[in-house]
């Protein structure tokens, strides 16, 4: 094998340790086994950060069908969810997309079973 090709399977496998690293330690809690919309979601109750009334905690969710946003197609996804504890309303915060708008949380939906998570109230 020559040099260069060492270097650029070494820089691969290193990047690959990374960027998997994130998940790979996480706790994950399954929340639900299959929501309305045929997804299995989880939950990381170690990532929970507590600032005054709003809540930030990581979500996985598993998805039964191949899902499309923006033309990218996708089976999971992690996202950091936020809630304000006090209005029982969350959005979105850190996605690969754009940040959502504060929307309230539809009551007996699987978003309340999270939000209950989150906020210590289940």
């Amino acid at each position: 094998m020559t040099y260069r090709r060492v270097q650029m399977t070494r820089l691969f496998l290193i990047t690959l340790l990374l960027l998997s690293s994130g998940s790979a330690y996480a706790e994950w809690v399954k929340v639900s086994d299959r929501d309305e919309a045929g997804k299995t979601v989880y939950v990381d109750p170690a990532t929970i950060r507590r600032n005054s009334n709003l809540v930030k905690m990581w979500q996985f969710s598993d998805y039964k069908t191949v899902q499309t946003v923006g033309g990218i197609r996708f089976l999971t996804a992690e996202e950091q969810w936020e809630f304000d504890c006090d209005k029982g309303s969350g959005t979105v915060v850190y996605t690969n997309s754009q940040e959502g708008k504060w929307v309230p949380v539809r009551p007996g939906s699987m978003d309340q079973t999270v939000c209950k998570i989150a906020c210590g109230k289940e």
